[in-house]
């Protein structure tokens, strides 16, 4: 049995250091239910950017745009980093195993969209970045590639995931049931009634409990002098209400969803119904056909620049 956590919250946006006081307060109040691991949002450091533009429309960008990303950038997470460290210890001092979606600068400059895993013993363990961002997210966002499609031991289980509409990808979640996950995440921005049936496919597809994460965000929130903030002028003050749950591997909601608030859902979770949900369907065993289909994971690091010396 296992204690699990999923925070329901927004970040101080914009606001690194600030964010990651917050998640500290978060993961105490998750600890102190119980949580053995614990699961904060999609983008939660420094924030998921909703309603703005980046002054970007086709063939053309603004000086105000590259403001508002030079603030996003500059509050952007790097692994390693202090930041990680804060996080490590944040995980160590709960004495829980924390996952939690950033947004990650790349040492080259580019941004990605992150969730990275941490032992309770505070170790980073592994991280995924988002294969394939969503629409506009693709102006602001890299890909990611094959090598963090990450499923990592937490001690009482597999846990990996993917995030938001990733989960869209059938070949994608194929890569995760392979790896065994027991414990799949699912941290989003997507808070419609329809994301619900998403996730409660996914559990019953791969036999497997899900967390579904999500923020609950209100224009109020943003920070008054951010470049570009006419941006959401014509936004509702609601901008995202949530929708957070956990889901049992028959597809049975254990908790939520948790809608219009900021809240923390907990369950607790028995690891053998991963294997009895599994008597009558094993998407990559019994029930696959590998004589008919056949899924090639490369799992390799992309680079784009590879460097050879000559040793003679």
């Amino acid at each position: 049995m296992v204690q699990v956590a999923v925070v329901q919250a927004a970040p101080v946006l914009f606001d690194r250091d600030a964010t990651l006081d917050k998640t500290a307060e978060l993961v105490s109040e998750a600890k102190n239910l119980g949580a053995e691991l614990v699961l904060l949002p999609e983008a939660f450091i420094p924030a998921y950017p909703r309603g703005l533009s980046f002054g970007i429309v086709v063939g053309q960008r603004s000086e105000k745009g590259r403001s508002t990303w030079q603030r996003y950038w500059e509050e952007s997470v790097e692994v390693p980093s202090a930041a990680t460290e804060r996080l490590g210890e944040i995980a160590r001092d709960a004495r829980t195993f924390l996952a939690i979606g950033v947004i990650e600068r790349d040492p080259s400059g580019t941004l990605y969209c992150t969730v990275l895993y941490f032992g309770a013993d505070g170790t980073l363990l592994g991280k995924h970045r988002k294969l394939k961002p969503t629409a506009a997210e693709r102006l602001i966002w890299g890909e990611g590639d094959g090598s963090t499609l990450t499923v990592v031991d937490a001690g009482f289980g597999k846990v990996g995931g993917l995030i938001c509409w990733e989960n869209y990808m059938p070949l994608a979640r194929m890569a995760m049931y392979d790896q065994g996950v027991d414990v799949y995440l699912a941290p989003t921005a997507d808070s419609r009634d329809t994301w619900q049936s998403t996730l409660r496919h996914i559990a019953l597809e791969g036999r497997c409990f899900v967390l579904g994460c999500n923020q609950y965000v209100t224009k109020s929130m943003y920070p008054k002098d951010l470049a570009g903030i006419e941006d959401l002028d014509a936004q509702p003050e609601v901008m995202c209400r949530g929708g957070s749950v956990i889901v049992s591997p028959l597809g049975e909601v254990l908790a939520g969803p948790l809608f219009d608030k900021e809240g923390i859902l907990s369950a607790e979770l028995d690891l053998k119904e991963v294997a009895r949900a599994k008597l009558d369907f094993d998407v990559v065993g019994h029930y696959a056909r590998p004589d008919v289909f056949k899924l090639r994971v490369d799992d390799r690091p992309s680079r784009s620049v590879t460097r050879e010396s000559d040793s003679t």
